[in-house]
């Protein structure tokens, strides 16, 4: 046998092993995306400045749960106000033409609920020396500790009647906004890309897609499918599916049409990777795929739509980052797909691809799926966190 030959499929088989042991590593990607909110509201040379903080980030950075049993109560968190209030001034520094715009009144602490769960809501107002006509903002709230966490800006000029939307990166330099004109829709591209990026579940749902959109039916297992061409139109067919699907839904729900409670979209969103991925091992659900896809395409969806939910673009200011966000959602399906589906049809008649990549594969990202459901719907907490 040419060695040269036998060489290749091992060294695919090794590149999909990879990338499969990497995607469903809990321990370094099981956890849920990092968000802070940030509202201004600019009246001239006033500003209105609310910042959300997620209290699992405080209580990481803080040590909030003072008696450590898993549960931070209103007067833990109301005794380290002041260190609260002090981390934010330190993590978003801002100023109006160039001059510091010093804080002249501070709301008290409240908390609120978002779609990732609890937030320290800090107001404050700022005024400046005048009008303001041009912000620039420094933004490094957890750079050291968390470089997946992003700030979601909304920025509303009232005397213009503008609105400028954008996507913070802790430590990558300050940002200038010039008041008069909308912007955003680069920054919900690169959201959207984030988004997908941290979003294991919603990677490893279009994973166990692929593994076997190689495959066709046959009877009570798969076949290889004859040709790469006829795995490439399942592969787009289901992600054509899915995308359409959770596209839907995610307007539906960043514009606050339908919000369903986020603990069962998110325990349904871990109920579909489980059934998915059994469904691999065994298949259990007769007919083509794409259907049952499509459906769970709408779950994901308002999956999607937290972060755009939760940082309140409405009255017409929507539409643009609605399609970048979902832009970047889609450029990181296809990105998936581009790597990952030309490895699956090179090895798709190996012996090794159906034991280690499909049944290994699977039986793996079924397994982290069961304990998501469990987690999600239970509300408990089986996992370690990073």
């Amino acid at each position: 046998m040419n060695r040269s030959l036998h060489r290749r499929p091992c060294g695919l088989m090794a590149a999909l092993l990879f990338l499969l042991c990497t995607l469903a590593c809990p321990v370094a990607w099981a956890h849920q995306a990092s968000d802070a909110y940030l509202d201004w509201r600019i009246d001239g040379a006033r500003i209105e400045q609310r910042i959300d903080l997620s209290l699992r980030d405080l209580d990481r950075e803080l040590g909030l749960d003072a008696d450590d049993d898993g549960v931070l109560r209103w007067a833990e968190i109301r005794r380290r106000e002041a260190e609260i209030v002090s981390l934010a001034e330190a993590g978003v520094t801002v100023q109006a033409d160039g001059v510091d715009c010093p804080v002249r009144e501070r709301l008290a602490l409240q908390i609120e609920r978002h779609a990732d769960g609890p937030a320290a809501v800090l107001r404050a107002t700022r005024v400046c020396a005048a009008a303001v006509r041009s912000l620039r903002l420094d933004y490094r709230m957890f750079a050291a500790s968390d470089p997946a966490h992003r700030g979601l800006l909304r920025l509303e000029d009232r005397a213009r009647g503008t609105v400028h939307s954008a996507v913070l990166v802790p430590g990558a330099g300050t940002r200038d906004w010039t008041l008069g004109g909308g912007a955003g829709f680069v920054d919900f591209v690169g959201e959207g890309l984030h988004h997908i990026a941290i979003g294991l579940d919603h990677i490893l749902f279009l994973v166990t897609l692929l593994l076997v959109a190689v495959w066709r039916r046959d009877g009570p297992g798969w076949s290889p499918r004859e040709t790469a061409a006829s795995a490439w139109r399942e592969a787009l067919t289901l992600v054509s599916a899915f995308t359409l699907a959770h596209s839907l839904t995610l307007m539906l729900a960043a514009t606050g049409m339908l919000a369903p409670p986020s603990r069962w979209v998110e325990s349904l969103i871990a109920a579909s990777v489980l059934l998915a991925a059994i469904d691999n091992l065994r298949p259990l659900l007769p007919g083509p795929r794409w259907p049952l896809v499509s459906l769970f395409g709408l779950v994901h969806g308002f999956g999607f739509a937290g972060p755009l939910q939760d940082l309140g673009l409405r009255e017409g200011h929507l539409l643009l980052p609605l399609l970048g966000f979902n832009l970047g959602v889609e450029l990181g399906q296809l990105a998936l797909v581009a790597v990952l589906l030309p490895l699956a049809i090179a090895l798709r008649h190996a012996p090794g691809y159906r034991r280690l990549a499909v049944q290994g594969g699977s039986g793996a990202i079924a397994l982290l799926a069961l304990v998501w459901t469990a987690e999600r719907g239970l509300d408990l907490s089986l996992l370690p966190l990073p």
